[in-house]
């Protein structure tokens, strides 16, 4: 049966480990690359900002693990591990899901480019967090927009919050002054629950935060 979810992990490196995580994906063991195929997972990407890596993927079909698809994924996420903390995975400690926003999503990738975005939460922030994006959902009265935001869903692990987004090419344009206004008016009240990570609103604040990296993508 066909069914499309969204699954993320997050991983917490110790040290300089980022050279070692590269080579893990790009050289994915045959169970792993087997599992992926039995599960239907699409749109796989890695990223990677200030020592944080984050995964996220589409699962497309239903599927039961096996005792051997267990084991390779066990195996897998122990040599991860050799690299850092898995502090969220789909299996054992899944990320809260904290925004949704899908609109129409473009299975031509080549009409969308990235924004994947990470912030800290400040202590005890996380529910109102939740509760100003759950108004912000409310506030678009369950319409579906054509974009310029697609596929957008918004996790979170400990005090961690990641953002993935695919912003549709063919809205790009320079912001007018009222998109500008609200802009700020929103990342400019979002500071007061957490910090950011990376240089997403660096033109706003005059801060200065490490870009996202993309480490690997499924072809």
């Amino acid at each position: 049966m066909s069914i499309l979810k969204r699954e993320t992990f997050l991983i917490r490196l110790n040290g300089d480990k980022l050279a070692d995580i590269k080579a893990k994906f790009n050289a994915l063991p045959s169970g792993i690359l087997d599992l992926c195929g039995k599960r239907g997972i699409d749109n796989f990407s890695v990223w990677h900002v200030s020592g944080l890596v984050f995964g996220y993927y589409e699962v497309t079909k239903e599927y039961d693990l096996t005792d051997a698809d267990k084991a390779a994924l066990s195996a897998f996420a122990a040599s991860l591990a050799e690299c850092g903390e898995i502090i969220g995975n789909a299996f054992t400690q899944p990320m809260r899901l904290m925004y949704s926003d899908i609109g129409i999503v473009r299975e031509d990738k080549s009409l969308i480019r990235h924004r994947v975005f990470a912030t800290q939460l400040k202590p005890g922030c996380a529910e109102e967090y939740k509760r100003r994006h759950d108004e912000l959902t409310a506030s678009k009265g369950g319409v579906i927009s054509e974009g310029p935001e697609s596929d957008f869903t918004i996790w979170n692990a400990e005090n961690y919050i990641f953002g993935y987004c695919e912003l549709v090419r063919s809205f790009d344009h320079e912001m007018t002054e009222e998109e500008r206004a609200s802009t700020i008016a929103w990342e400019t009240r979002g500071l007061e629950i957490m910090d950011w990570i990376t240089d997403d609103v660096d033109w706003i604040t005059g801060e200065k935060h490490d870009k996202i990296e993309l480490v690997w993508q499924q072809k």
